[in-house]
């Protein structure tokens, strides 16, 4: 199959172009490069999969090219590219807003208008869409509590729009809390591992009860492969099975890394969710899914991941 992933080049892009290839299929990876952290880490990301023969890559920027022919003949869209994180949407609304609706609308004319053969379209959305309390199924309120939230489910309403006005066979996957090897620098888990190593504080923001449901980057990319097969028109919650405080993190890092955290306090940011914990009851039951990497499991494999990305720099 052609698959066309946007924001092939980041944490869960890159992981999932590296499977859509071991699948046997064509990928066609699209990303802008745009500096919300060093480009050199996405370039890194990509290291394994520049010259594979059924892999080419773009370097441009959905808000401005011209994406008609990107799209064109390609049988499944994976539309992960996005401006993610918390603490920046507060200060570059315009970068949230352009990045993650101004983007996703271009995309979805580039596909009304060229991708005919299309398959699926699976939109990656996010637990931010439901607020600051995201524990149960996909039927839950929808009350996004940060600017990153707001934008993502802005995108939904688009995809949805197309879906209802022109037949866009739309599949929604809402990721909770992933983490793993390549998790961006701005990410929790990676600040921490970091910290540990080079022997710095922690940084905890407000009380650290805030608790997270944590999927492992290859449970999510599983997930994301059997919605290719989804009816269109679903919504899927993907998370794994274990829930965790910052605390609890922060513990099993200790034992994981032998070493005492330094913890700094700063307030609660603005928008930070404070419970989320996915239901995955219908993932499991239309698709057969579930987690299968535990959370000290995945731990151990991302502080390995991280020390041997710090002996490289």
């Amino acid at each position: 199959m052609r698959c066309l992933v946007t924001g092939a080049a980041g944490f869960l892009g890159s992981h999932l172009c590296e499977r859509l290839l071991q699948e046997g299929h064509e990928v066609l990876g699209i990303d802008a490069f745009i500096p919300y952290y060093d480009p050199a880490v996405k370039e890194r990301n990509l290291a394994d999969i520049w010259k594979h023969p059924r892999f080419r890559f773009y370097r441009l920027d959905l808000r401005h090219a011209d994406l008609r022919d990107i799209v064109q003949g390609q049988e499944y869209v994976f539309h992960l590219a996005a401006m993610p994180g918390l603490v920046q949407a507060w200060h570059d609304f315009e970068g949230y807003w352009t990045c993650n609706v101004l983007a996703t609308h271009r995309l979805l004319e580039a596909v009304r208008q060229c991708a005919s053969p299309l398959r699926r379209f699976l939109y990656i959305s996010t637990s931010s869409v439901y607020g600051r309390y995201a524990s149960g199924d996909e039927v839950l309120p929808l009350k996004p509590i940060s600017p990153y939230g707001v934008t993502k489910l802005a995108g939904e309403h688009l995809c949805r729009a197309h879906a209802e006005a022109f037949g866009l066979p739309l599949v929604v996957l809402r990721y909770f809390s992933v983490y793993g090897p390549r998790q961006r620098p701005d990410m929790a888990y990676y600040r921490f591992i970091r910290a540990l190593l080079l022997e710095e504080p922690i940084t905890v923001y407000g009380d650290g009860f805030q608790v997270r449901g944590n999927t492992y980057v290859s449970d999510c990319i599983e997930a994301t492969i059997r919605a290719m097969e989804a009816l269109p028109g679903e919504t899927y919650n993907i998370g794994g099975g274990e829930a965790a405080t910052v605390w609890d993190i922060i513990r099993k890092l200790e034992a994981i890394s032998g070493r005492k955290a330094r913890v700094r306090h700063e307030p609660p940011r603005p928008g930070d969710q404070r419970y989320t914990f996915a239901d995955t009851s219908k993932l499991r039951i239309h698709l057969d899914w579930q987690p299968r990497i535990s959370l000290e499991e995945g731990l151990r494999q991302q502080w390995a991941w991280q020390e041997r990305e710090l002996a490289l720099t």
